[in-house]
């Protein structure tokens, strides 16, 4: 009886080439302060591979398991009472806004995934303002075309990040200082809470049958975690996180062609546009957000600010905001999105038939 075809191998000069061009593109990108450099440092590195290299390279399916595994845990963490608690008695008022910047964001995506170019469900994932890394590890497995997704989303993040302290100069008179805000705690105790969410929770979530089980099993495990008290002071670090984005950027660049680069090259124009007007809404969001709790604007509009979470909370702690309330909207609108993202993909699902993706 002849043996099935063995999948082929990668060659380790191969795997070993793409691994340092990776961390080399990660320390470029983060000296120019760009965010989130792994995960777009990979998308970067795996496009030039797959479209370059008449044989891409196959990045192993349990590698980009465990990246989304590792992104699910590292946003769970930031579930945390004591964070929630800070919403007080204006969490009424913010779970509000944090609904209206969901409608916001299906408006602008139905809007572009009636470009011939895209589905609904793709224009829709490409623009939800909050999680970008969470969203970017699910489009495909809820139907979008994650391709396009991630590099739109790479681009929201990335002139939230650009245009936040010409806002706070500009419009509020402040400078923020400061570098980028890390979240204290234990790192080996994150690796292990890395280890056992990013085991337990995919198979939880598959028995449960919970869609986007490999990053939304271990992030509702982890979540549980830390809410209860159970992860103590755990923390995942960062090179585990750069790590697994650095994964998942790889995962989606290998699988580009030509045919699907220049649907990207098409949509851009478009997206760039939509994004602009969903930072331009979400900061409407946050002026409304201030009159309904007298809170300042200033704690508000960094609240409400769609993307960057780790910028953000550095402009809030550089400006003298309320960091805590922040980042305590930062993360409820976070949970919505991710949340909300199964139903969301359902619900579109039946919109017109988008294009064939290459």
């Amino acid at each position: 009886m002849p043996r099935p075809p063995r999948a082929r191998r990668a060659p380790v000069p191969h795997a070993l080439a793409l691994a340092a061009a990776t961390a080399a593109a990660t320390l470029l990108l983060a000296r120019a302060g760009l965010p989130s450099p792994a995960l777009f440092a990979g998308l970067a590195v795996g496009l030039l591979d797959a479209l370059c290299l008449p044989r891409p390279f196959p990045l192993p399916a349990r590698l980009g398991t465990a990246g989304q595994a590792a992104v699910g845990v590292t946003i769970g963490t930031l579930v945390q009472l004591s964070t929630l608690a800070a919403l007080g008695e204006h969490w009424l008022p913010v779970l509000l806004v944090t609904l209206a910047t969901l409608l916001l964001s299906l408006g602008t995506g139905w809007v572009l995934g009636r470009h011939r170019d895209l589905d609904a469900v793709t224009g829709a994932f490409a623009l939800v303002a909050g999680g970008a890394s969470g969203l970017v590890v699910i489009a495909r497995q809820l139907g979008a075309d994650e391709r396009v997704v991630a590099v739109v989303q790479y681009v929201r993040v990335l002139l939230v990040v650009l245009s936040l302290p010409v806002v706070l100069n500009v419009v509020f008179g402040v400078r923020a200082t400061g570098g980028a805000a890390a979240p204290a705690g234990d790192p080996w105790a994150g690796v292990l809470l890395v280890v056992v969410c990013g085991l337990a929770g995919p198979w939880l979530g598959r028995r449960a049958h919970l869609p986007a089980h490999t990053l939304l099993g271990p992030l509702l495990l982890a979540a549980v975690a830390s809410l209860t008290g159970l992860s103590g002071a755990a923390v995942v670090p960062d090179p585990v996180q750069q790590v697994a984005y650095a994964l998942i950027g790889l995962q989606i660049g290998l699988r580009f062609t030509p045919a699907s680069l220049l649907t990207v090259a098409r949509v851009l124009p478009a997206a760039v546009a939509l994004v602009v007007v969903g930072v331009l809404g979400s900061a409407g969001l946050g002026v409304l957000l201030s009159r309904a709790t007298g809170l300042p604007e200033l704690d508000t509009y960094l609240a409400t600010t769609p993307g960057g979470l780790y910028a953000v909370l550095a402009a809030a702690v550089g400006s003298g905001a309320d960091a805590t309330f922040v980042l305590s909207v930062q993360v409820l609108r976070l949970l919505v999105m991710l949340l909300a993202a199964p139903a969301l993909a359902g619900l579109l699902a039946r919109a017109r038939p988008g294009p064939d993706r290459g």
